[in-house]
């Protein structure tokens, strides 16, 4: 009979966040697959927990994720933990997933601690619509992309970054999305907890008078309808409402109904822009 996987998330800080149901899972397996065992095993000797542990990381997820399904359909009952938060959000766990949906294998997904929402919720923008990136890459010419394909989005954006890349990261955020609002979120749910509500370029100056210290959660709103719509308008700015309408025409729009656009673009009379299609 085949065991069951567990992906367990633990505490980003604080350990009485950890749930009873964690709790309970962990003390039920005969493995726990950690990201550092040395890490988790502070976290499972503060709730007396003694198991097995073996190591899961980002180094040897691949190989390590057949072994234990291997294991886990030998009967074994095992739980995969990371340092903080959640397996497989920004941390190992996603490979095994994909492996068990694979190979028809079952596990168990626990709901906990993940920096992500808690910091969205601290940051008091937008919570309806969000996208979390995680690490940004370490080289402008990688990061590059993903900002350009962001830059334009309504949603709230939501970044991990590590203290000795802070201050980088924001001057380039500032320098390819402008002067938005972020949420600066450090060592969320531990002591020196702190919550700084901030422009970037409030926070460029603020991190070059102040060393970041700790893991920072960036969560920073996303394009204003104002700019969208300010932008929108500009792409047209540079033709005739003739050569507007003509576009749509050679995109396949039928001209009635390039008219319609292009009078919702311009917000203008339908009337002003039959008159410029007569033109044509």
């Amino acid at each position: 009979m085949a065991g069951k996987l567990y992906l367990v998330p633990t505490p980003i800080g604080n350990l009485k966040d950890i749930t009873l149901r964690a709790l309970e899972v962990l003390e039920s397996v005969d493995i726990i697959a950690a990201e550092d065992t040395r890490q988790s095993l502070k976290l499972l000797n503060h709730f007396n927990i003694k198991k097995i542990l073996i190591s899961y990381h980002k180094f040897n997820e691949l190989g390590k994720s057949e072994d234990i399904i291997r294991q886990v359909k030998e009967g074994k009952n095992i739980a995969i933990i990371s340092d903080a938060g959640t397996p497989g959000i920004s941390d190992p766990g996603s490979v095994i997933v994909s492996k068990c949906i694979e190979q028809n294998i079952e596990f168990v997904v626990l709901p906990g601690a993940t920096a992500i929402t808690t910091a969205l919720v601290y940051s008091g923008l937008d919570t309806t619509k969000f996208i979390f990136r995680g690490f940004l890459p370490r080289e402008n010419k990688e990061r590059k992309p993903i900002i350009d394909d962001l830059i334009n989005r309504s949603e709230t954006l939501i970044f991990y970054e590590a203290p000795h890349r802070l201050l980088s990261t924001l001057e380039f955020l500032y320098e390819n999305i402008g002067n938005r609002k972020i949420s600066m979120c450090r060592e969320l749910t531990k002591l020196y907890e702190e919550i700084i509500r901030l422009t970037l370029e409030q926070a460029i100056e603020y991190y070059k008078q102040n060393s970041p210290r700790g893991e920072y959660v960036l969560v920073i709103e996303g394009k204003s309808k104002e700019a969208i719509d300010k932008d929108e308008r500009a792409k047209w700015d540079s033709l005739t409402i003739e050569e507007h309408i003509q576009k749509y025409m050679d995109d396949g729009i039928n001209k009635k109904d390039a008219m319609k656009l292009v009078a919702k673009d311009r917000n203008l009379p339908k009337s002003e822009i039959y008159k410029h299609s007569l033109k044509l």
